[in-house]
């Protein structure tokens, strides 16, 4: 199978684009988030989500993937040309700009190889993901009891299913869709509910913290995780 180039620009403030003239004839390119002071990645969930299915395909070999990054205080001349204020995740496919997220993995699935193999369908793990991010908000919002059993509610549900599934990941043995959606939640309930609410996903929830476990093994998570700090940020712009 032939590869393909695929170009990832994470919204950044030390480099600055040498080229989108190049990258949008020639290659693909997924535009991320930056973080507070715009150095490192940023802690947009959608970003770190299509960053992590992008490297997982990287990883098959049917695509060469390529990290470049910009400032969306400050986008080079170029990028405002191309782009003007539109905000990432961008993904850029031989000069063709996608720029919603549901339109990005749609074309991800269709025209990336190997994407349709990403993008599984599993309407009871797709129950399971959703909402979770959404009961972490209002957790932090309200900051009462109820708010936060709510969240421990669905944290349960999904040990539950790890537990009966008894594989690696939400699906089976190889990593999906559903997974690098699950984790950058996860990750941030720990980091925020912890900052926040001193909030700790109890140790009792064994299957999910063995997934977690898994998840934190893997490249495709630990080149795409924003730091603490920077996740901690992003929820304290938000009050």
């Amino acid at each position: 199978m032939e590869e393909r180039t695929l170009v990832s620009m994470l919204v950044h403030t030390s480099t600055v684009l040498s080229s989108m003239k190049d990258t949008l004839e020639t290659g693909w390119a997924a535009e991320l988030a930056s973080t507070i002071d715009g150095r490192r990645k940023g802690a947009c969930l959608f970003c770190q989500e299509y960053f992590m299915d992008l490297y997982l395909l990287a990883e098959l070999k049917t695509i060469s993937l390529k990290v470049t990054t910009v400032d969306m205080q400050k986008p080079p001349p170029d990028f405002r040309t191309n782009f003007e204020a539109t905000p990432p995740p961008i993904l850029i496919d031989n000069g063709l700009a996608v720029l919603e997220n549901e339109k990005i993995e749609r074309h991800i699935m269709k025209n990336v190889p190997g994407g349709h193999n990403l993008f599984v369908q599993d309407k009871e793990v797709a129950t399971l993901v959703e909402n979770l991010y959404s009961k972490l908000k209002l957790m932090l919002l309200k900051k009462d009891d109820s708010k936060t059993n709510n969240l421990m509610s669905h944290l349960r549900k999904i040990n539950e299913h790890l537990g009966r599934k008894g594989t690696r990941f939400l699906t089976g043995d190889t990593m999906c869709c559903f997974d690098c959606e699950l984790m950058p939640r996860l990750q941030h309930i720990r980091v925020a509910g912890k900052y926040f609410l001193d909030f700790d996903i109890p140790v009792e929830l064994e299957h999910l913290w063995r997934y977690m476990y898994h998840m934190y093994q893997l490249d495709a998570f630990t080149q795409s995780c924003p730091a603490d700090q920077d996740i901690i940020n992003h929820y304290k712009l938000q009050q």
